[in-house]
């Protein structure tokens, strides 16, 4: 009588289970046909024919870029952004010192102001405060995350430093306060993670206001608030007419913040139908 082979014996079982277990999977349908309308929508519950979600492939730790990100900043060189001179407002070659995978601001340089622009997209950038302490309130720290240039989302150190609520950290400046004070200390890495919706206009007309969700180092500090409109000191901002994609710009406050980590992801669609 022949000998079969352990292997062989083996690869069978193998071949046997791997059958049974594909009888046993449990299939679903990849959509319907025969469901009723989703109200305000074009799209049937479940249609088979709405498009799907395209792939994305997620940054490979908290923070990391995903594959649709557009990387503003390397880690090694500002060659996707200017600086904008703070009297003329001309736009000139950024300036700004790099450092080993960060960039830090130049007082007196101007503000930085990147060379692509966008509208309804999502943020995330990563900041640090200085260690040396030579002010107090809005001297301690001081930038500013400026989406279309205008709308800014307050970058300060308020580690044991009070200053006026609507100014603080991760406050839509002049505004709102954030929901909560999440700041490290300075010289740690902090991080804004921002869904911005951005104003609509037609005719020179605001149609519809802006908005932004905001988290600061994970903890939630807007959500979808009401932009007011433009950033502005001591006076109520108020909307002018722009473009429908603006540059983004990081402010020049004669403070030298760190910046890292800088993508951005256009999102498409918030009233997709």
């Amino acid at each position: 009588m022949a000998v079969i082979p352990a292997a062989a014996l083996l690869a069978g079982a193998g071949l046997v289970v791997a059958q049974q277990a594909a009888k046993k999977r449990r299939t679903s349908p990849v959509g319907y046909s025969d469901t009723p309308v989703l109200p305000g929508q074009k799209w049937k519950v479940h249609d088979i024919d709405r498009p799907r979600p395209k792939m994305v492939t997620p940054g490979a730790r908290p923070g990391d870029p995903p594959s649709d990100a557009i990387v503003l900043f390397d880690g090694k060189d500002l060659s996707k952004w200017y600086v904008e001179d703070k009297k003329s407002r001309e736009l000139k070659p950024a300036t700004w010192k790099v450092g080993d995978g960060y960039f830090e601001a130049t007082p007196g340089a101007g503000t930085l102001v990147s060379r692509e622009k966008f509208g309804d997209a999502q943020f995330h950038v990563e900041w640090s405060a200085p260690t040396e302490i030579t002010g107090d309130s809005q001297w301690r720290g001081n930038s500013g995350f400026l989406i279309m240039n205008r709308y800014e989302i307050q970058v300060l150190d308020c580690w044991d430093n009070p200053t006026y609520a609507d100014g603080q950290a991760a406050s839509i400046y002049g505004q709102w306060p954030p929901l909560a004070n999440a700041c490290r200390k300075p010289g740690e890495w902090q991080s804004y993670d921002i869904v911005f919706e951005a104003p609509k206009f037609e005719g020179g007309k605001l149609m519809q206001p802006g908005y932004a969700t905001v988290f600061h180092n994970g903890v939630l500090m807007h959500n979808r608030k009401e932009i007011t409109g433009r950033m502005a000191h001591r006076v109520v901002g108020t909307y002018a007419p722009h473009e429908t994609e603006e540059p983004l710009a990081l402010q020049d406050h004669d403070v030298a913040v760190r910046y890292r980590n800088i993508w951005v992801r256009r999102v498409m669609g918030y009233d997709r139908p």
